[in-house]
């Protein structure tokens, strides 16, 4: 064989390497490795149960152990930062949130990682609303007579979170823009405690997640005004959405959702996109979201990277406008 016929042929060799090696991995992963699905929330939140609902039924299906590693700490950021400096060999994923992952750019200006460069976007899960709940005690039974209240007694108010920069603080800021009052933000270490002085009256409302408070509210400890979703939750019916009591602008979702490192193979994130959205569509996986108050996302992964590009955008005006610094 003459050299030109031999340069040829390794030319076509070399060529055809990146689709056998892609072949291979899609083959061989999980290679009989267990997966971690990092947490960065504390165990029993909403975050801390989806992240072991995915890992159960992945497990199932890719017959492999799938760990779920709870690493709390600055609103999910330490946990995020965990994976995003892991291998990307797909055996360490996130269990992202909204937090640590769209709004943490605007407030932490040494922010160890990039949201848009330092992870692979899988599928976002679910998303949960947040509702406007008060203490009994508070002399309003809608968002109108609340309003009026506000307006009337200007910092008065005190609206608890789970800390600064939380989606229940956010919420509690976008509908302060909305309606033009002010209340005082006290912060919390956790929805727990901010819950527990919810209910004597140490704080007089919170935007807060439905299992959170639903209990509360059904035995009469707490009143719901409102819900931040665009429309009424199967599971509180008679609880109107904030436009429909009159606020604009005022609506406000926490997501949740599978990421991993940057420069994961195509192929690995394609069979984790499909066996995950596979995986919502499970009645069991859809039941216990919905008892949560949630609502099933999924979607491709090119729609979920556009998503995160202008969801980070629309957090970044409204920290903004609101003026929201971390101490």
């Amino acid at each position: 064989m003459n050299s030109p016929s031999r340069r040829a042929i390794l030319a076509v060799a070399l060529l055809s390497l990146p689709f056998a090696s892609s072949v291979a991995t899609a083959q061989t992963w999980p290679d009989n490795k267990p997966i971690r699905i990092i947490v960065g929330f504390a165990p029993g939140g909403f975050t801390d149960v989806l992240g072991r609902l995915i890992g159960q039924k992945l497990s199932e299906r890719l017959n492999t152990a799938v760990v779920v590693d709870n690493k709390p700490g600055a609103a999910g950021t330490l946990g995020a930062d965990l994976v995003s400096k892991s291998k990307p060999d797909g055996h360490t994923l996130l269990l992202a949130h909204s937090n640590s992952n769209s709004v943490a750019p605007a407030l932490y200006p040494k922010l160890p990682y990039n949201i848009l460069t330092d992870f692979t976007p899988i599928i976002p899960v679910a998303n949960t609303p947040l509702l406007l709940t008060v203490n009994p005690n508070v002399p309003a039974k809608n968002v109108a007579e609340f309003v009026a209240l506000a307006k009337s007694k200007p910092g008065e108010l005190r609206f608890a979170s789970s800390g600064g920069g939380s989606a229940q603080h956010l919420a509690a800021e976008r509908f302060q823009l909305a309606t033009g009052t002010k209340m005082t933000h006290i912060p919390y270490k956790g929805s727990g405690q901010a819950i527990v002085d919810l209910l004597s009256g140490q704080v007089e409302l919170n935007f807060e997640s439905p299992p959170n408070v639903m209990t509360h509210a059904k035995a009469g400890k707490l009143r719901l005004l409102a819900i931040t979703s665009d429309k009424r939750s199967p599971l509180l019916p008679d609880v109107p959405t904030m436009a429909e009591a009159g606020v604009k602008n005022a609506e406000m979702l926490q997501w949740f959702a599978v990421m991993g490192p940057a420069k994961m193979p195509a192929d690995i994130t394609k069979r984790l996109n499909t066996e995950i959205a596979a995986i919502l569509k499970m009645p069991e996986v859809q039941e216990k979201i919905a008892s949560q108050g949630g609502e099933i996302m999924g979607g491709s992964t090119e729609d979920f990277a556009k998503f995160l590009t202008t969801d980070s955008a629309a957090f970044a005006r409204l920290i903004k406008e609101a003026k929201i610094t971390l101490e």
